[in-house]
């Protein structure tokens, strides 16, 4: 067996970004794609890290990412800014408005971020890290093209829609949630087809409406929300924000990420709270629940390993499959 390959982070962003800039990304849009791609390897999302990279690789060279877009945003009231990605990713919307949203936060209590005209946005649980870092509390939605079922329906009608959450904590970590609607990630399926391994038989219907543990009827039918009604309940909450509050294709309009010459136009909606105007003591009184809830009551408080796994990586490396780094590092060649 071909071993692993190990990177530092600082030589997987460079890997990632060469390979973006080499297939016609423009330079500032493939900085902010590769940082958001090692953050998510670095932190153990590897499915919407390095795996999904390959994903915007292969979308740039057949045209479904613009790789030369400069989004474009506009700020109709001093709490909203708006932007239209023009066809390339929210990574790189979203850097560009970041310090503006926060700035904009502090000074009013709360900010919305909206995107919309994007390639698919990666991991979600990014856009509210990166806020919670500097001290706010984050809510951020988004959709894609339609590979959930609705309630009661057995045809895909929403993206997986996942919905973050994070909050900061007085020591410089923070609560992170970041769950689909589905009752897993579409990438996983993907996986399993890859290694030739069945699913789990909640996960998906074929093409015919019923339970498989088929990956590859999976991908042809539908996925199956978490929770049945309730989680496709927030399917469509999340579908209302994430491509009714921006502009957004809604999923049943979106395009194959996969496939096809045609951006999906998925849509991202972020919200960005200033908790030190609300209770002066907010962090410090979370870091107190987080650290009650896990060492008294033995609950698992997502998120506040984030930043450990993050700076292990830094010494450590970020282990990616031969054949993933293979791949990647084909498109430097191309």
């Amino acid at each position: 067996m071909t071993a692993d390959v190990t990177l530092l982070p600082d030589e997987a962003f460079v890997l990632a970004k060469t390979a973006l800039m080499r297939v016609g990304m423009v330079e500032a849009a493939a900085a902010a794609l590769a940082r958001a791609s090692v953050d998510a390897e670095a932190a153990g999302k590897g499915a919407v890290g390095f795996a999904h990279l390959t994903d915007y690789l292969h979308a740039l060279v057949d045209g479904r990412i613009d790789g030369r877009a400069e989004p474009l945003i506009t700020s109709p009231v001093p709490a909203i800014l708006k932007c239209d990605v023009m066809g390339g990713v929210a990574q790189y919307g979203f850097d560009m408005a970041c310090e503006e949203l926060v700035t904009k936060a502090k000074a009013l209590g709360v900010s919305i971020f909206t995107a919309h005209n994007s390639y698919t946005t990666g991991e979600l649980g990014w856009y509210a890290a990166r806020l919670a870092a500097e001290g706010l509390v984050a809510i951020a939605a988004t959709n894609g093209p339609a590979l959930l079922a609705g309630a009661g329906a057995t045809q895909p009608v929403y993206s997986t829609n996942p919905l973050a959450f994070a909050a900061p904590l007085a020591d410089g970590r923070f609560v992170l949630m970041d769950q689909s609607s589905s009752a897993t990630a579409f990438v996983k399926v993907r996986e399993a087809a890859a290694r030739g391994e069945p699913i789990p038989d909640d996960w998906a219907l074929d093409q015919d409406g019923s339970p498989t543990t088929d990956p590859f009827a999976a991908m042809q039918g539908a996925l199956l929300a978490f929770g049945g009604a309730r989680g496709a309940n927030i399917a469509l909450m999340v579908e209302i924000l994430a491509a009714g509050m921006t502009g957004a294709n809604w999923s049943l309009d979106a395009p194959d990420f996969q496939a096809g010459d045609a951006s999906p136009g998925a849509g991202l909606f972020v919200l960005a709270l200033s908790p030190q105007l609300l209770a002066d003591d907010f962090t410090a009184r979370l870091e107190a629940q987080a650290e009650r809830l896990s060492r008294d009551y033995g609950v698992h408080v997502p998120g506040l390993d984030r930043l450990s796994r993050q700076q292990a990586a830094e010494s450590a490396g970020i282990v990616l499959p031969r054949q993933l780094f293979d791949s990647i590092s084909s498109f430097r060649r191309n």
